[in-house]
């Protein structure tokens, strides 16, 4: 089952909401479903359907149920706080389940600056629209994976220099947030999968952002990107094992030295490594 009650240990390193410290209970259990995890921006949930469910819908989102029920829902950095399911059974009742959604204190940088504009240029564009296509295909790729029902380990173990959510101000106008969790290292340490997982994408050359750039599927819509790679171990369709390595950190692309940039979605939901691997291990 994926970590996520363990994160709360995390506090100092990623703030928290004050309501999310006070409470967040590891098993939410109605008359018809059961959820384990805080419901949380950013966060995830693994859940069981009620019997006999045919669809389940997440808001307007339809949402796969495997044969023994379980499935798997997620929150995007900027969820909305409300939220429901809705379990459609084969008897023709519909089950509706309201959710609560903490809302999260995120590490906001103010600079009094202007904001730069983003590169424009006809010649970034020109390279950027197929790097982009390319990362939109990989993401509609369904596969068998299962890692998603895994308790996540972290890729590289080491300091986090870069937390997910973290923002800059500029002079009142904010800025792209971090998608993702940044852990500092050596050019050409190892990379491992966080859990088991399809490559459904490895790119055979650096993007000019991501740089080496590899993604896994887990399953169930839930992903895996790792940026600024020296090397890729893995190729498109190989299946990958939880710590399998799969390639080393660098410092291709955008990047201002070597370090792991580890993202994650649901879907279209941008969500926290964090969250899911829990807190840093302490070196032994």
């Amino acid at each position: 089952m994926i970590r996520r009650a363990a994160v709360l240990l995390a506090v100092a390193a990623l703030p928290l909401a004050p309501a999310m410290l006070r409470a967040a209970p590891a098993v939410v259990a109605g008359p018809d479903f059961i959820l384990s995890g805080p419901a949380i921006q950013g966060g995830s949930l693994l859940g069981t359907a009620p019997a006999g469910t045919v669809a389940l819908h997440f808001g307007d989102q339809l949402v796969p149920v495997d044969a023994d029920g379980r499935f798997l829902i997620a929150f995007d950095r900027d969820a909305p706080l409300p939220a429901k399911l809705s379990a459609r059974l084969s008897d023709g009742r519909v089950i509706d389940r309201a959710l609560t959604v903490a809302p999260r204190e995120w590490r906001l940088e103010r600079i009094n600056a202007p904001l730069r504009p983003t590169q424009s240029s006809e010649a970034f564009l020109a390279l950027r629209k197929p790097e982009l296509e390319q990362i939109a295909a990989a993401r509609d790729k369904v596969t068998d994976a299962q890692g998603w029902r895994q308790t996540f380990i972290w890729p590289r173990l080491g300091r986090i220099s870069g937390l997910f959510g973290s923002q800059r101000i500029y002079q009142g106008q904010p800025g792209a947030y971090h998608g993702g969790v940044d852990v500092a290292g050596a050019t050409g340490e190892p990379v491992v999968a966080p859990a088991d997982g399809v490559v459904i994408l490895a790119a055979d050359h650096p993007f000019t952002l991501e740089g080496n750039l590899l993604m896994i599927d887990h399953g169930h819509g839930l992903n895996s990107a790792f940026l600024h790679l020296s090397r890729i171990d893995v190729k498109p369709g190989d299946h990958v094992a939880q710590g399998q390595r799969i390639g080393a950190i660098g410092a291709t692309g955008r990047a201002t030295g070597p370090h792991l940039h580890w993202g994650m979605k649901w879907n279209d939901a941008r969500i926290d490594p964090l969250l899911l691997a829990g807190p840093m291990p302490q070196p032994r």
